[in-house]
């Protein structure tokens, strides 16, 4: 059984270190709840993200938060812990080869056809809108195509609902994409991007946790499940990829990040291209 350590060596702050027994219970905590492992060499990374709300509650110690959001604690506060957790890095256009290929590829078959794309694990939305802006351009604003992001964190998708972001993640957007559909920020905005309302009224977020049973939300022509399962054990990997795959229309198109794989691929999914795998029809 694991016990809290004793307290050790205090920040100038006044925040106790976390000791490795409390990040073994944070760990199979985060586990439990995301299906994300979090490897010991996370441990800086996890008490570095968790440090501020610890000092905004008044909470001087690891130990006395981890039993403020343990099963029996507050749920609220635990859901403002895993949203901390999580990691949610992304950015406009990432891994361009998967945008080239449904240009090139996917939409040409799907021409005529309502087209559905969900991006399971959107973070801050940047995906989801690379998307839209796609879509828009290949088969037309008003064309009947329906985008949904969804993740585990809250505190992302009212990020991505806004579609506001800093000049700086525009690097990768094409030229002619940003401006048609970005707004360049003034005033108290400068510096910032706003994606067109056109665009933000097209798109749908949905709050999902990948390792429980998936909501109802209907079958998709792609689903983007980039760079998350990278995070999962095994077991968890193939669950959800499973779980997923049970989302595509025949003929669809599962892509997942290109640092990832899908060990014990399942059946009904065949490779096609590099992180690109299609559900047989």
């Amino acid at each position: 059984m694991v016990t809290l350590s004793v307290p050790l060596p205090v920040h100038d702050f006044g925040l106790v270190q976390m000791s490795d027994a409390e990040f073994v219970l944070y760990q199979a905590l985060v586990e439990r709840l995301t299906g994300i492992h979090l490897a010991p060499i996370k441990k800086a990374m996890l008490s570095g993200r968790l440090a501020k709300r610890l000092r905004e509650r008044g909470i001087s110690d690891y130990g006395s938060y981890f039993r403020l959001i343990e099963d029996g604690g507050e749920e609220l506060e635990r859901q403002i812990a895993i949203d901390l957790i999580t990691t949610n890095e992304t950015y406009f256009f990432r891994e361009p080869r998967h945008f080239e290929a449904l240009r090139e590829q996917l939409l040409p078959q799907l021409s005529g056809q309502p087209v559905r794309i969900w991006s399971a694990a959107c973070a801050s939305g940047e995906e989801t809108y690379s998307l839209a802006m796609l879509l828009a351009d290949v088969l037309g604003e008003s064309a009947p195509w329906e985008l949904l992001g969804s993740d585990i964190s809250s505190r992302v998708l009212l990020s991505a609902r806004r579609g506001l972001y800093p000049m700086e993640r525009a690097s990768h957007i094409p030229p002619d994409y940003l401006k048609r559909y970005c707004l360049r920020g003034t005033g108290d905005y400068m510096g910032s991007l706003l994606v067109d309302k056109l665009l933000r009224q097209r798109v749908r977020f949905l709050s999902v946790n990948l390792v429980e049973p998936l909501p109802e939300i209907g079958r998709f022509d792609a689903i983007f499940l980039r760079n998350v399962i990278i995070y999962f054990d095994a077991e968890t990997k193939r669950r959800v990829v499973r779980m997923v795959a049970e989302r595509l229309k025949p003929g669809g198109w599962l892509v997942v990040g290109h640092s990832e794989s899908l060990i014990g691929l399942p059946e009904e999914l065949e490779p096609i291209l590099p992180t690109v795998y299609r559900k047989r029809r």
